[in-house]
């Protein structure tokens, strides 16, 4: 089981944008990856809509903000059209990065949760339990802590 202090493991995968993204381009920024089980539904789409409503206040901190699922790749670009998303979602169709991250479910989407990687690739902090309308608040509140501004 993944905790802090864990260094990630190396991963790649397509951005909504449709551009490729690895972890290694993500060294040296703190980075909110956060894992959602499927686009369009209740949950998940109050829980990105929350992050876009605080997004101007996550990113005084700096940090690079990516959500994850194992939809596909047009249907992230729909989800994060229709939501006007101001942050890219990772389109993760084989769950390669959801099993890295130890957060697949048995039908093989992704857990609801969310880590803070530090700029060395560390794991600074797990969300395990996330309130999808109140999320952002929660990492704002784990940033102010642990970024020094």
């Amino acid at each position: 089981m993944l905790k802090v202090g864990d260094k990630i493991q190396e991963f790649e995968g397509v951005l909504s944008s449709g551009q490729k993204i690895t972890s290694q381009e993500l060294k040296g920024k703190w980075v909110i990856l956060f894992f959602f089980p499927k686009a369009f539904t209740p949950g998940c789409t109050k829980e990105v809509c929350n992050i876009r409503d605080r997004f101007e206040n996550l990113k005084k901190y700096g940090v690079e903000i990516i959500g994850v699922s194992k939809d596909k790749l047009e249907t992230q670009k729909k989800f994060k059209e229709k939501y006007n998303l101001p942050y890219e979602l990772i389109a993760d169709e084989k769950g390669e990065i959801i099993k890295k991250f130890e957060v697949g479910k048995p039908n093989g989407s992704a857990q609801r949760k969310t880590f803070l990687i530090d700029p060395e690739g560390k794991i600074s902090f797990i969300f395990e339990k996330v309130t999808p309308d109140k999320h952002a608040e929660e990492i704002e509140n784990i940033l102010k802590e642990k970024i020094r501004m």
